[in-house]
Formats: structure tokens, sequence, C-alpha cells
């Protein structure tokens, strides 16, 4: 899909919710529309997109030479240091605009600013236009999502053969943001690396702690690929795993591996949790696994649809999510399996297939 057709969907959206204007700043439906990715600047970079009429990019000048418009989705106004860059969007938006929804990543300082420049004017959030277009995928999305599992799958089948022990956590983690870098990702947005005790911690920050014989490694990595994102975890253990780790491990694969089967269209994302957490429950290890089963991915890593009880929504073809139960023994160690996986008519496609057992390493 085009980005042109992005852009004709969105303001149908928009016509369809009443919204006058939507306003775009730093996040990922800018790109989404339009190609563009605006840095994270105290600059202001702004589409303004009309119901109907001409689009606008407001872009500092020293940012337009980024700006790649062959499209000619957009005009460019690029606006000097000595410009005020708030009221020059305030400008751009139609006299007649009542409504304007704008980017959920865009800072409180711009949005603070716009209300005051345009008090006569309703804001609400950009997520009820462009959330709808995001969550479902189209082909050339999930072919990206697909070339993104497919680099981290070979990461981590490479990690079964490197050595862990005497390493801190800290240089597993530089070596996996070095090799998502090395596989074509253009950049690396988190690699959490937990051993031993640390592993119960689902969202260690990895540091000095030197990972030794018998310690259970988590590693959680994924960066973005082509504008789309990865996110996997696989689990280590150095030397020989205990028959308790073996029996914990056995229950997280069968609560993983359940919770994908019943990724089917239709089934609410709540019930694709509840799937994981019954198997966990059963298994007395109910009150570890502290987390929701899944996120969406696609150009954010945690996005829409969010597979957790609670949200009844039910899967249609083009949703794309991780499904990671985890099992967490404070003070000792956890476990966490995680796989992306898009719904289809032909039912649950996993996109990630590294080997998903327990890696025995040096």
């Amino acid at each position: 899909m085009s980005h042109a057709d992005r852009i004709a969907r969105a303001r149908a959206q928009m016509a369809g919710a009443g919204v006058d204007a939507l306003l775009l700043s730093t996040g990922p439906d800018l790109p989404y529309l339009t190609g563009y990715e605006a840095m994270p600047l105290e600059r202001l970079t702004m589409l303004v997109l009309p119901v109907a009429g001409d689009a606008r990019l407001v872009v500092p000048r020293l940012e337009a030479p980024r700006v790649d418009n062959r499209e000619e989705l957009f005009e460019i106004v690029a606006w000097e240091d000595t410009e005020d860059p708030v009221a020059l969007v305030a400008s751009l938006v139609p006299v007649s605009t009542a409504r304007i929804a704008i980017g959920d990543h865009t800072w409180a300082r711009f949005v603070l600013d716009l209300q005051r420049a345009r008090p006569d004017v309703r804001f609400s959030r950009a997520v009820a236009i462009t959330g709808p277009l995001r969550v479902v995928k189209d082909a050339a999305e999930v072919a990206a999502l697909r070339a993104a599992a497919v680099a981290v799958d070979a990461i981590a089948a490479e990690m079964r053969s490197r050595p862990f022990r005497g390493r801190r956590e800290v240089d597993v983690h530089r070596e996996l943001v070095e090799r998502m870098l090395d596989a074509g990702h253009e950049r690396a947005n988190f690699a959490i690396v937990a051993a031993g005790e640390n592993a119960a911690s689902p969202h260690h920050d990895p540091g000095a702690r030197v990972i030794d014989e018998g310690d259970v490694v988590l590693c959680d990595f994924g960066g973005t690929m082509h504008g789309y994102c990865s996110d996997i975890t696989r689990m280590f253990v150095v030397g020989e795993p205990t028959q308790e780790m073996r029996d914990v491990y056995a229950v997280l694969v069968e609560a993983q591996e359940a919770a994908v089967n019943a990724a089917t269209v239709g089934t609410p994302c709540a019930g694709v949790d509840a799937t994981a957490r019954r198997v966990i429950a059963d298994a007395g290890y109910g009150e570890y696994f502290v987390h929701r089963t899944g996120h969406g991915i696609g150009a954010e890593a945690h996005e829409d649809p969010y597979v957790v009880a609670g949200n009844d929504t039910p899967l249609v073809p083009g949703h794309a999510f991780s499904v990671e139960p985890g099992i967490y023994l404070p003070g000792r160690f956890g476990f966490r399996l995680e796989d992306i996986v898009v719904a289809t008519a032909a039912g649950p496609d996993r996109l990630n297939h590294a080997s998903r057992d327990l890696a025995v390493v040096e």
C-alpha cells in the first residue's frame, strides 16, 4: 500500500470521526503516512493534514534536506530558528477547524503551546485515526516483520555456540546489539541479558553480573529493520540444567505453544492470554507469571493489539503480536519464551523459528 493510499484512508477515518485536521510530529504515525521519520529534537517537525485540502510538513530548515517528498504527498514548509514553529503550525490549520487529532508521541510542550494558540479547537488523540489503520498489517508489512524475525532467529541460533561463562551480562548485551546491526537492523531497540537470579526480573537492566556455571541466562532482544521491529526471547543455561529448571521450562514451552495455537482469527486477545495463563496456573506457577502474554508489533516494538486479560478485541487477519509467557521465581531464576505471530485466515503464522529448547552453552 502506498503512502498516498494510507493518507487517503486516514482522511476517510478522520471524516468518519468528525476530525478536521491531523497533526503528527515524532513517533511512528508520521513515517507510516509519509515515509519521513522526524528526529526527536527540540525543533518542531509536524505534518498538518486537513481532512480536505493540501497537506503540509512543517520542518526545521536544517532538517529539510532529509525529507524525501518524491511522492509529492505534502508541501514542505521550512522554518528558521528565529521563527515560532508553533505559531506557524497554528496558522496552517484552517480557521474552520473545530477538532484536531494530535499524535500520541508529540512532546507536551508543543501540545500545550498549540492548545494556547488555538483555544477555539478541541484536541483529541490521533490514535483514534491512525490506530485502526496501523493495527492491521498488509502483505508488505508482514514481509518486513518476517525479514526482521529471520535476522534475529539467526542471531539466536548463533548464540547457542557462543561462550557465556565468565562474561558479564553487559558483554553479551553489547554482542547482541552489534549482531543486530550487522544483520541489517537500522537500530537495536533493546537487548535484555539477565543471568541467574536476575532472570527473575522480566525487564532486568544488563550489568556487571558475571555469568557462571549453572546460571540460566535470559536473552530478549529486538530492533528495527526497514522500519519494522523484531523481538525474540530465548533461554540459555551454562552447563547442565537442574531437573527443576527442565520441569519449569517444559511448562513454559507448553504454555507458549498452546497460546500460539489459540491465536486464531476471531479469538479475543484475552482468550490467548488466558490459554497461556491456564497452563502455567495448572502447573502451580500462576503467581509467577507477572505480565501480559503479548503485545502488538509493527513500526513500534509495543503497539496494539495487546494480548492481555480484559482486551476482548477479536483477532483479525493481519494482527501481528508477540506470544511470550514467563515464569519468574524470585531470587532464583526466571524463564520467558517469545515469538512473533501473525493472525491469518489459515491459522497462526509464527514468524520466529529459532530453536525453542533450553540451550546448553559453555
